[in-house]
């Protein structure tokens, strides 16, 4: 299974329909982590055949998105995708990580800082990720995403620069 991670786009819809054009047809589900509702909204219907789903981010202002999804993926793996923002992401790891092994996952996905993030959590075996920002990362990094691939001997998590 296939999962390609972004976030924090911020109104920038071109970085976005250039990563699912680039993926769409080896990509199973697609997660937007938030800070882009409009931009993923336009995409959901310019390609009705992916799976894209979104959580709301601090700044999608009037959202009906949930604020967090618990998704179940290939080989028993759950992910626990959230923006962040709720979970004091700036701050540590720490509550995402508690809410995420309260929740079941194996994996933990997130938003908000605009920097990239990837880790094993070895006490709780829980891969974290945050693939950074599409549009205006703060990291000193070029934008960037995220591919998972779920398969039966365990997970690979990679953060890509984005290069449009």
């Amino acid at each position: 299974m296939r999962i390609i991670v972004f976030s924090d786009t911020h109104g920038k819809a071109s970085s976005l329909f250039d990563v699912v054009e680039k993926h769409k047809k080896t990509t199973d589900i697609f997660i937007h982590l938030g800070d882009g509702e409009c931009e993923a909204d336009m995409v959901k219907t310019a390609y009705p055949e992916i799976d894209l789903r979104y959580v709301r981010g601090n700044c999608d202002v009037r959202s009906g998105a949930p604020m967090s999804l618990l998704i179940e993926a290939d080989h028993d793996k759950k992910i626990y995708a959230t923006h962040g923002h709720m979970l004091e992401v700036k701050f540590g790891i720490g509550t995402i990580l508690k809410e995420a092994k309260a929740q079941g996952a194996s994996i933990v996905l997130f938003g908000h800082t605009h920097e990239r993030f990837s880790y094993y959590d070895s006490d709780s075996e829980i891969y974290v990720l945050n693939p950074g920002s599409l549009s205006q990362p703060r990291d000193e990094k070029l934008p960037s995403y995220a591919v998972i691939d779920i398969v039966p001997s365990g997970v690979v998590m990679n953060i890509t620069d984005f290069l449009n």
